[in-house]
């Protein structure tokens, strides 16, 4: 049961700069988005893959890395349609 609960919070977790990309991209718009958000989320995404790493847990270190790539994206086209 516990590891049911960690699955869906790393599914939860990663895939929730999602809709936010997806609401960039299709409006080609982020005048509203904070750039604070996205720098914060890559540097946590940073250290909780450098964990990953650490301590060989391949799901850590799986979904840090697509976070990582989320939130570089959110970074990348906040900037781009500011």
């Amino acid at each position: 049961m516990k590891d049911l609960i960690g699955y869906i919070a790393a599914v939860l977790t990663t895939f929730s700069l999602l809709p936010q990309i997806i609401r960039i991209w299709k409006l080609k718009e982020a005048r509203d988005i904070s750039l604070f958000m996205p720098l914060m989320t890559s540097a946590g995404s940073i250290l909780w893959l450098f964990y990953g790493i650490l301590i060989n847990e391949t799901p850590i270190i799986a979904a840090n890395a697509v976070s990582l790539l989320f939130s570089l994206t959110v970074l990348f086209i906040t900037i781009k349609y500011r």
